[in-house]
């Protein structure tokens, strides 16, 4: 195991449990602490079998911040069953975010094969204002993350930050905001007007890097770590923080081919691309 280098500023680096998803959540916590890592974003499976109370209480016992949990959403269904279904799944996850802790909960909004993106887009926005209530009550936020088109199909139905901003315009709740991961977002030539338009707002509530590799073999699980790809993060970076976001850089990595080498190693390289392209 290393330490952080003396001259890494690590103070808003915070890394989602997927990126190293074969740790279990508390060798996670444990091995993201001693490297200088000080927040940490929670993926559900990582919760399985566990006391989310306990599994919070663990990690801030490793100094870190849980800065929140992933995933909810998926609102979007043919069926009212299949709604209805994806809305009690939410609260149960809005339970989890408050047992373990976690301010925010990020969402994937949800697509159906098929079904026009503007029927997906209401039940969407239909769904989060069914479980409204519940975030109220367990003092949890939400985050509304646009996913890039390729996804359109069959995983949200909100795609870009202008359809993100619309929607939170539209419920208009100060615990909906806009996750904004450049992964979905860098190619959008609106961003920075959308991103400043959110700022305004206050809905910044979550800021996610990683990079877009060039070819990309796999566009679920062939993310790059920073550096790696044509991201301007920098460059996004000051545009988030010039809109009033003061919160953490959270590294949310899916790579088949990172997770495939010594995931010690893997950590390592991704404090250094973090301190040199974020």
């Amino acid at each position: 195991m290393f330490s952080a280098f003396p001259f890494q500023n690590l103070s808003k680096l915070c890394i989602h449990t997927i990126t190293t998803k074969s740790w279990p959540l508390e060798v996670a916590a444990e091995k993201y602490a001693k490297a200088g890592v000080k927040g940490i974003t929670v993926w559900r499976d990582a919760l399985a079998g566990r006391n989310p109370e306990q599994a919070g209480a663990r990690i801030r016992d490793q100094g870190l911040s849980i800065v929140s949990l992933c995933r909810g959403g998926f609102f979007a269904g043919y069926s009212a069953t299949e709604r209805r279904a994806a809305i009690d799944d939410n609260r149960g996850a809005i339970a989890e975010a408050k047992a373990l802790g976690a301010p925010l909960i990020v969402l994937v909004c949800g697509a159906v094969p098929g079904q026009k993106l503007s029927e997906s887009r209401k039940q969407i926005q239909d769904g989060i204002a069914a479980i409204l209530p519940d975030c109220i009550a367990a003092g949890v936020k939400l985050a509304v993350e646009p996913l890039h088109p390729m996804y359109a199909d069959s995983r949200s139905a909100i795609n870009t930050m202008a359809q993100a901003n619309d929607l939170c315009e539209a419920i208009a709740s100060p615990l909906v905001g806009v996750a904004v991961d450049v992964y979905h977002l860098w190619w959008d030539p609106l961003l920075e007007q959308e991103i400043a338009r959110c700022g305004r707002m206050g809905k910044i509530f979550a800021y996610h890097v990683c990079d877009w590799r060039t070819p990309t073999i796999d566009f679920l699980n062939d993310r790059g770590l920073m550096g790696e790809g044509c991201i301007h993060l920098r460059q996004i970076r000051a545009w988030v923080e010039a809109a009033g976001f003061k919160g953490f850089n959270e590294v949310e990595v899916f790579s088949n081919r990172l997770w495939a080498m010594n995931q010690d190693e893997y950590l390592q390289q991704i404090v250094r691309s973090y301190s040199e392209f974020v």
